[in-house]
């Protein structure tokens, strides 16, 4: 019997065909940064103030310095209060001006904001004062779609195959993303945003494992990490994008409906020829084959591929082969771990782009732009030192820099985006690292589940991270000190990993199966 790693070489590792479904793997990746962060872009802080418009009824001519004088308390500053105002009397305006308002009570007539301004999610819904905390919220709920999308369509990929997979989430992700340019109240706004989080998470593990299980060995780590670039370019043209469109909804549209534009996918987009032999659907498999060799300009030797059988009993994995196997379930809880501290570092850094003292689309255009050497780099790391390393390396170092930036003093902002593009790198650097890992360390049959289980820990992370953020009024270092204290711990269990470096994937879980490290000594001697 063929083994599947023997025909990828027959047909070429890494060639035409290859890079050819790299491509079109990217595209959804080029436009997924905006559903990640774009909405930090549509709150944009402005000045405001209670509405007291009520005092018009008996001062009609009175100027807006006068009626903010006569009807908001100014704190300590002397500015005036931002989230209260004098209790409406039913007094004539000379009584008011002879005795003054003391009785203050909070907004109850919405909040006024400068004129000209083009409309925000912060102006359009009042996400000011106790209803601010609702953008944190909506965040978060987003993070609860990636986790949705990790279960469901990893569990749904690995049964009904990734190229179905993926084709549902690009529509998914184009339908309800351009809904949200029309909604007409927050909560709808935060509903419409947990559906397309969902399709995002089950883009990105879809896209790992097609690309992992059409590559050779030699290439795994370039051709992953190589449509990984896309989502740095991505994060770049959401700061150009945003800075162009000020108007939310125009920019959630802008940001949305070209993703629309990929429903030729239908046609040109493969399905996984690995994941085809494991469900015993070898004459598909075959054609499948036979086509990448053609675009290859490659030749199958058709005794290779005629002895390309399926198993005597094709086995059918559970998410509890995850738990039931003891190699895996080692490799299962520390990747878990491991991808719930990338998140927690990546996004905590990502989401505080408003927080670093500087002009918030230089910095977020900083963010991208480091993003992109931090993927590429990755492909000669793990080429030179190995997953294992890289992976517990870089996560030591995230961590590391967060921890550092709790101790540089507030008005240093240079230092403190400096820091914070660096630790950006090197969080990028890791998750990036993780999925290339995640994909080898599991086996065909449960890879999108596996990896579907580390992407819902690490949006789990993500759910936390935005209601983290908050804690600075507490005291301001408290969010970066948990950012960066748990990829330091977390680190150290990957001593504990198996090396993929060099090995072929495996295909079943096997009762019997050994980790990738064993089977290689065991192959030795």
């Amino acid at each position: 019997m063929a083994e599947f790693g023997d025909l990828l070489r027959a047909l070429g590792e890494c060639g035409l065909y290859q890079k050819l479904l790299i491509l079109l793997v990217s595209l959804p990746l080029l436009l997924n940064p905006f559903q990640m962060v774009g909405q930090v872009f549509m709150v944009v802080e402005v000045p405001y103030h209670c509405d007291t418009s009520w005092i018009r009824a008996v001062g009609p001519n009175l100027t807006e310095e006068e009626q903010l004088n006569l009807t908001l308390p100014r704190g300590t500053d002397g500015q005036f209060e931002q989230c209260s105002m004098y209790s409406p009397v039913d007094w004539d305006l000379d009584s008011i001006v002879a005795y003054g308002l003391n009785d203050t009570q909070k907004c109850s007539n919405g909040w006024v904001y400068p004129s000209g301004q083009p409309p925000s999610l912060l102006t359009e819904f009042d996400l000011v004062c106790d209803r601010a905390v609702l953008n944190d919220v909506s965040q978060s709920i987003y993070m609860a779609g990636l986790l949705i999308g990790a279960m469901l369509f990893g569990m749904l990929s690995d049964r009904i195959g990734r190229r179905p997979v993926f084709l549902i989430c690009i529509l998914i992700q184009g339908v309800f993303g351009l809904g949200i340019a029309f909604v007409p109240h927050f909560y709808v706004f935060m509903a419409f945003r947990c559906v397309v989080g969902a399709a995002v998470s089950g883009i990105m593990i879809t896209v790992v494992s097609l690309v992992t299980e059409w590559v050779g060995v030699s290439s795994r780590p370039k051709a992953v990490l190589i449509a990984h670039t896309a989502f740095a370019m991505g994060q770049m043209m959401v700061a150009g994008l945003s800075y162009g469109i000020r108007n939310w909804r125009l920019l959630e549209i802008a940001g949305s409906a070209p993703i629309l534009a990929l429903f030729f996918y239908i046609w040109v987009l493969p399905e996984s020829a690995r994941w085809l032999v494991t469900k015993g659907r070898i004459e598909e498999a075959k054609k499948l084959l036979q086509k990448a060799a053609a675009t290859n300009k490659r030749s199958l030797p058709p005794e290779l591929l005629e002895q390309l059988e399926p198993e005597k009993e094709v086995k059918s994995a559970s998410f509890l082969d995850l738990f039931r196997k003891r190699h895996l379930q080692k490799v299962t809880l520390i990747m878990s771990c491991v991808w719930f501290a990338d998140s927690i570092v990546y996004y905590g850094l990502s989401l505080s782009v408003t927080d670093f003292g500087l002009n918030i689309y230089l910095t977020q255009l900083a963010f991208g732009a480091v993003e992109l050497p931090a993927r590429i780099s990755c492909i000669f790391l793990l080429e030179w030192f190995g997953r294992k390393k890289v992976q517990g390396t870089l996560l030591l170092l995230s961590g590391l820099l967060c921890l550092i930036l709790t101790g540089i003093p507030e008005e240093q902002a240079v230092a403190i985006t400096v820091l914070a593009v660096i630790g950006k790198f090197t969080a990028t650097a890791t998750f990036s690292t993780s999925y290339v890992y995640a994909a080898e360390l599991f086996p065909t049959t449960v890879r999108q589940t596996g990896v579907g289980l580390c992407s819902t820990m690490a949006r789990v992370a993500g759910i936390l991270a935005p209601l983290i953020i908050p804690l600075d009024r507490y005291h301001r270092a408290t969010p970066m000190a948990i950012f960066g204290s748990i990829p330091v711990v977390v680190a150290l269990f990957c001593i504990l990993l198996p090396e993929t470096r060099g090995l072929d994937l495996a295909d079943d879980t096997g009762n019997d199966q050994l980790p990738p490290e064993e089977q290689k000594s065991e192959e030795c001697h």
